[in-house]
């Protein structure tokens, strides 16, 4: 089974598209949203099919992806953005590539080249802390920022990560590699939100950067049942 975790804050003009495009792609799956919002959010997405958890007061994103990936039931779990700038098209293709192909996790890349809908300083951003991982870690990196990627259930029970505070996916993404698991890349396409951001630039530098260094300089083990 296919579960499709998302977190959401105030996302109420765009959660029930994004919704209706999973169910379009991929029907039998499980959607689970993790919701902080004071909007309609969290009943749009219960009306939409969607099972919802609600964390409030919010939490953070750490706190609140950790509980959106733990509550997967699925074999794989998706992850996406509910404000409609990944593809939910691509998610059979992810999710085959873990079930089928043997992956434990698969970055769907924004970056294969700069996406219209990125502005300028974030694409420098991303680029500049891919290439810092991607030497420290010595192999290609190209988004470690991605809101979507598919990751193999049992690695995430077996992950333990940081979710105090933002920048999430980086650890997401360097933890398993220097653990050893079975990780590889997807180029995406990346559209325009639907709604505002509501990330802090400052706190997603200074998190990414402890990120990596945790990560490169830690000696952390896969949990054991």
């Amino acid at each position: 089974m296919i579960s499709v975790v998302m977190i959401s804050m105030n996302e109420e003009k765009a959660v029930g598209q994004v919704i209706a495009d999973i169910r379009t792609h991929a029907p039998d799956a499980e959607i689970v949203v993790v919701d902080s919002s004071k909007d309609r959010t969290a009943e749009i997405a219960e009306q939409a099919g969607a099972r919802v958890v609600r964390q409030f007061p919010p939490k953070g994103y750490g706190k609140a992806m950790e509980v959106a990936l733990r509550s997967g039931k699925g074999d794989v779990v998706i992850t996406l953005d509910c404000d409609n700038t990944y593809p939910a098209s691509q998610i059979p293709v992810l999710a085959k590539m873990v079930l089928d192909d043997g992956w434990d996790l698969v970055d769907a890349s924004r970056l294969q080249s700069r996406p219209e809908a990125m502005p300028w300083i974030n694409y420098v951003g991303n680029r500049f802390f891919a290439i810092i991982a991607s030497v420290l870690f010595r192999r290609r990196l190209t988004d470690l920022h991605s809101g979507m990627r598919a990751y193999r259930k049992s690695m995430i029970d077996e992950l333990d990560f940081e979710a105090k505070g933002a920048a999430l996916p980086v650890e997401l993404l360097l933890l398993p590699i220097k653990l050893g698991y079975k990780v590889t890349a997807h180029f995406i396409k990346y559209f325009d939100r639907t709604g505002t951001s509501t990330m802090n630039p400052v706190d997603t530098c200074k998190w990414t950067l402890w990120r990596i260094w945790r990560v490169w300089t830690g000696k952390q083990t896969r949990k054991t049942a």
